[in-house]
């Protein structure tokens, strides 16, 4: 691979770790709290409201069934509306966050309803309100289980980040797309697929060590 390469390497290397940072930052910021509501507004639940849960549980299925590449050209005019452009890494950020969102507030969702029933009704019985559930034990009994789904958010993000690059996206998906494959060029390719696998690789490893620290029953059992 030619020296001249490296510098747009490395860029392009950027552009995707900014897409997948604040893709996935805004996507959390939308995600947690709607992935709460779901988890705890059915029929007589803690924020007890059936109809609005069905409502919104169609939308995020809805979002979630969109093929990515699909969702990206579908949304175009959207994309535009909101980042002023439909090509580059800015643009990027649209359709990702609108794919992260989703995903991820179902496995909020998830994650909190894995926490026992029986610490829920102990809550009630010593007055506690919905918000306090909420916030002294649903988040914290499952933010293991959360910090392990925004890891496989995050790894999913980077695997999008690369397909964007086929619609106008900046990033190791288009660089791989324009080098690799249309101008020919095998080691560029080969650089773009080990730089991502570097990438997934640093991610999981990281979130995985972040939810073995969070897990209080894990530190029990390893005597801390």
């Amino acid at each position: 691979m030619s020296a001249n390469l490296i510098p747009i390497l490395w860029e392009a290397t950027l552009q995707t770790i900014y897409m997948v940072v604040v893709s996935g930052l805004i996507g959390t910021v939308l995600g947690l709290p709607l992935g709460v509501f779901l988890a705890t507004s059915k029929r007589g639940e803690l924020l007890s409201a059936p109809a609005v849960n069905a409502a919104l549980g169609l939308v995020v299925n809805a979002l979630r069934s969109i093929p990515f590449i699909i969702l990206v050209v579908a949304i175009i005019p959207f994309t535009r509306m909101i980042a002023g452009t439909s090509i580059g890494t800015t643009a990027a950020i649209v359709p990702l966050t609108l794919a992260a969102a989703p995903f991820i507030a179902r496995i909020v969702e998830t994650a909190i309803r894995e926490v026992e029933g029986g610490l829920i009704e102990a809550a009630r019985a010593m007055g506690a309100t919905p918000g306090q559930i909420i916030t002294k034990v649903l988040l914290p009994e499952a933010l293991p289980g959360i910090v392990l789904g925004l890891t496989l958010a995050i790894v999913s993000l980077i695997g999008y980040s690369a397909m964007v690059g086929a619609v106008g996206g900046e990033g190791l998906g288009d660089l791989g797309i324009r080098y690799g494959y249309q101008r020919f060029m095998p080691d560029v390719m080969l650089a773009v697929v080990v730089i991502l696998i570097v990438l997934v690789q640093a991610v999981q490893s990281f979130g995985e060590w972040i939810a073995r620290r969070l897990d209080h029953r894990a530190a029990k059992d390893r005597g801390l």
